[in-house]
């Protein structure tokens, strides 16, 4: 039996009807962090870890909801405005939410919902949730699927119902994916196209299995800083609308209006955004030899620049750079532990995974999980 027939048996035990079934993956970020909501350029990879929905239409304009993770059910009228908890059924809750606000009627329905994206890996559970979710609640509710629509819809119930001010990367790369391709994002403009990865290599997830509690607050501050660096370049630079108008002469010629702090932000930005566009060029030529040095200096920036990475992050980094057939290592995610991506030559991939599992619980004490993932197809509904 597959993921979508069990989870449709799993839901008429619950729920005593039949049910479609909707898939959205999680995604690895190869390179591009704190770009997207700068304006930049990110360059994500669809993986094959998702969240699965099993979805039936009810007629009295509620919404219940089963989560299979967590072993908890919640209930929301549509006709309410529901109210942020702090719980893991405001994603799918805030996403009904943001789909009614953007002019969308919506069906009422019962959600059966079962994931493998590991929680605070930085492999964007929510994401998962709130696409696959998205997706079946505009199905069910006979609308077309825009996938633009829906990714800015699921980003707006990050950001405004969540809380988590977020880029648009994750929801897009949910919403776009390609087998076997990474796809270069233009976060302004939304315009893309996919990039071929090698072949003969998996990406490969490292978790730290550690997760410091200033994840959420850091990164609304690591927002707030770069627009302020925005609003006193703009003094000098008039017409700037984000870091993404920013050149590097352009920032060192000015650094005097920014604090050490602000600037070292923008830098990390504006440099990254710059080695994403040379990474998904190293694809399209096959050049895997930039692969490594492009990757190590992102996860410098990020750690000395941004400051996003930890002590783990910096462990695992290091520790996968001395492997076998490694072509690339760096933190991904929004930093303060979660995962490396790290690219491996498929036929080292397994004995790398082993060694850096054993330097790792070596040096920590902690048995990390370690994801083999291949690039993966974007959201969708599974067949009957």
């Amino acid at each position: 039996m597959d993921e979508a027939q069990a989870l449709r048996a799993q839901f008429t035990a619950m729920f005593g009807s039949a049910a479609a079934v909707y898939r959205a993956p999680g995604r690895v970020n190869l390179i591009g962090e704190h770009t997207d909501y700068n304006d930049g350029f990110v360059l994500p990879a669809a993986v094959d870890l998702a969240c699965w929905v099993a979805a039936a239409r009810r007629d009295d304009g509620k919404v219940k909801i089963y989560s299979a993770n967590f072993q908890e059910s919640v209930e929301s009228d549509l006709s309410r405005r529901a109210q942020r908890s702090g719980k893991w059924w405001d994603y799918p809750i805030g996403v009904a939410w943001a789909l009614q606000e953007a002019g969308h009627r919506l069906q009422g329905a019962d959600l059966y919902i079962r994931g493998d994206v590991p929680l605070g890996a930085g492999l964007s559970s929510s994401a998962a949730i709130e696409v696959s979710v998205g997706y079946a609640l505009l199905d069910l509710s006979g609308h077309t699927i825009d996938r633009m629509r829906l990714a800015l819809a699921c980003q707006r119930a990050e950001n405004e119902f969540v809380g988590m001010r977020c880029g648009i990367m994750d929801q897009f790369i949910a919403c776009y994916g390609q087998a076997g391709h990474a796809v270069l994002l233009d976060c302004r403009s939304f315009e893309h196209r996919t990039a071929p990865l090698p072949g003969g290599v998996q990406l490969v997830v490292c978790n730290t299995m550690v997760r410091h509690n200033l994840a959420a607050s850091e990164y609304n501050t690591r927002r707030k800083q770069c627009e302020e660096g925005v609003s006193r370049l703009a003094q000098m630079l008039p017409g700037i609308g984000s870091l993404r108008d920013v050149s590097l002469p352009d920032l060192e010629r000015h650094r005097n209006r920014l604090s050490g702090i602000v600037y070292r932000r923008c830098r990390h930005v504006i440099t990254e955004s710059d080695r994403v566009q040379r990474f998904a060029s190293a694809l399209d030529r096959g050049d895997t030899s930039s692969l490594k040095r492009l990757m190590a200096d992102s996860h410098r920036s990020l750690r000395d620049d941004y400051e996003v990475s930890c002590a783990e992050l910096d462990l695992m980094v290091d520790i996968a750079s001395q492997q076998k057939g490694v072509l690339g290592a760096r933190m991904t995610g929004g930093g303060f532990g979660g995962s490396t991506i790290n690219l491996v030559e498929t036929a080292h991939a397994r004995d790398f995974a082993s060694s850096v599992a054993s330097a790792y619980r070596a040096a920590t004490g902690k048995n990390p999980d370690i994801y083999l993932c291949q690039a993966a197809a974007a959201a969708g509904k599974e067949n009957d």
